[in-house]
């Protein structure tokens, strides 16, 4: 009887010690902290990408073994966040926002937004960064946007706006008006400004797009009438025209080496009072997908620098004018017969290696399959502004369409316009030949816009702006 009660005793310690990392581990507390519900087309990646953590992490913080078995309505524990309750979305960082402006406009205080999007410095609050945020049902109204002007008063800025200083500071979180800064925008009551949170009240939006190398950067402003904009992308000037909607729009090329990154786009605003508004924010260039041609062999007289450089500054000099008017309208057309529309030697972008050297060049244009004496047509209306012999490219035509956007027709066999000549789309303007640096006969076709080539097939397939 004794010998059997050792014998159940040892039994029983044996299955004790075997089965108690288990129940420790089933009685370890779980993560905590605020959470993402998943939505259809979630990944893991994607949602750990958005949130700035590591997948490993926000697997581990979930119990995610299978990083595909996430399922949508399952909610998952953003790491790193401990004593912040709540349901977490992520919204797009806009231009014109700024952290103190983010913080009135969703609500939370600087140092919330921070430990949210473990940031820094403000300056990684890049137009299109992921912000983190805490979910409201019932978003709080915005408030109207006021500029403080140079020696204006907080009572004279309520007064003029029928509210009261203190109803300003507890809008605007501020402990007292000596912080508050000439030029600086904060929000009053009454309407539900949803505007840029660090531009004035007269831009009531800033949209951007075609940020990718190789591509045409459009910057759209809406807002009060009378207002006049001048700025900088990329070290080049942004000039801005009024389309028929009544709207300001600069386009700009993004050169197709240009180093995928964070670029400033610094605006100044001249506003129908006189007062003028200068701001910057970094703006996010993605990388373009291009091509590698195969090697090219030609003469090596066209890539002496002594030639191709001055050529170069000749052609960019002759590109980098802008004309006020917009000479164009819709999409630009087709500059070769239909029959070779589809028909490419070589697409704009790819990399390119000349007698054996490195792939440091890149194809500025498309270039269309043709034969000696093809008609070549004006892509849209405008001015020609260069025709002549050139050593790179040939026989060449440089049309201006306005607003800094051209088109250029390369190694033609004849020229068939004159510098001055007003053009029609889809003028007969030239003749396909085999002129200047070239393995045989094509048409080299250009789009220019801001001095800096870019995609043609965008403006033949795209209505700028």
């Amino acid at each position: 009887m004794y010998k059997r009660w050792i014998k159940t005793f040892l039994l029983i310690s044996i299955v004790a010690l075997l089965i108690t990392p288990d129940r420790a581990s089933a009685q370890t507390n779980p993560s905590t902290g605020p959470v993402y519900i998943v939505q259809e087309g979630d990944s893991l990646w994607d949602i750990a990408y958005r949130f700035h953590v590591s997948q490993a992490d926000l697997a581990n913080a979930n119990g995610i073994v299978n990083a595909n078995q996430i399922r949508i309505g399952q909610e998952l524990v953003i790491p790193g966040l401990e004593g912040i309750e709540g349901i977490l979305t992520t919204v797009s960082v806009s231009y014109g926002e700024t952290l103190p402006s983010l913080s009135l406009r969703y609500h939370l205080s600087t140092n919330i937004l921070k430990r949210l999007n473990r940031l820094t410095s403000p300056n990684e609050l890049f137009v299109g960064y992921s912000l983190v945020i805490l979910q409201k049902d019932t978003p709080d109204a915005l408030g109207k946007r006021l500029t403080i002007n140079q020696g204006q008063s907080l009572l004279e800025l309520a007064v003029i706006n029928n509210t009261d200083p203190w109803t300003i500071l507890a809008k605007n979180e501020t402990i007292s008006s000596l912080s508050l800064i000439p030029g600086e925008i904060i929000r009053g009551v009454g309407e539900n400004d949803t505007g840029p949170g660090s531009l004035p009240g007269d831009v009531s939006a800033v949209n951007i797009s075609g940020l990718v190398q190789g591509q045409t950067a459009e910057l759209q402003i809406s807002g009060a009438k009378d207002l006049e904009f001048t700025g900088t992308l990329m070290n080049h000037n942004l000039n801005f025209f009024t389309p028929v909607d009544g709207s300001y729009v600069a386009l700009q090329g993004v050169h197709a080496m240009a180093q995928p990154g964070v670029y400033p786009l610094s605006l100044s605003i001249l506003q129908s009072d006189g007062s003028g508004f200068n701001y910057s924010q970094d703006v996010l260039v993605y990388a373009g997908d291009f091509l590698y041609d195969q090697p090219i062999s030609v003469d090596p007289a066209t890539l002496d620098p002594d030639t191709t450089i001055p050529e170069d500054n000749q052609w960019t000099g002759l590109a980098s004018q802008v004309s006020l008017l917009t000479l164009w309208q819709g999409e630009f057309s087709l500059p070769v017969q239909p029959v070779f529309a589809d028909c490419y030697a070589s697409r704009f972008g790819s990399r390119r290696s000349y007698n054996g050297s490195d792939y440091l060049y890149f194809h500025t244009g498309i270039d269309y399959c043709g034969q000696v004496g093809d008609p070549i047509f004006a892509a849209a209306p405008g001015i020609v502004v260069f025709t002549g012999a050139l050593t790179v490219r040939g026989n060449a035509t440089m049309i201006d369409h306005g607003q800094g956007v051209f088109t250029a027709y390369m190694h033609q066999s004849e020229i068939l316009v004159n510098v001055g000549d007003k053009i029609e789309q889809g003028q007969l303007i030239g003749k396909v030949g085999n002129t200047g640096r070239v393995e045989g006969p094509h048409l080299h076709f250009e789009v220019i816009v801001g001095g800096v080539q870019v995609d043609p097939l965008e403006w033949l397939n795209q209505i700028f702006p």
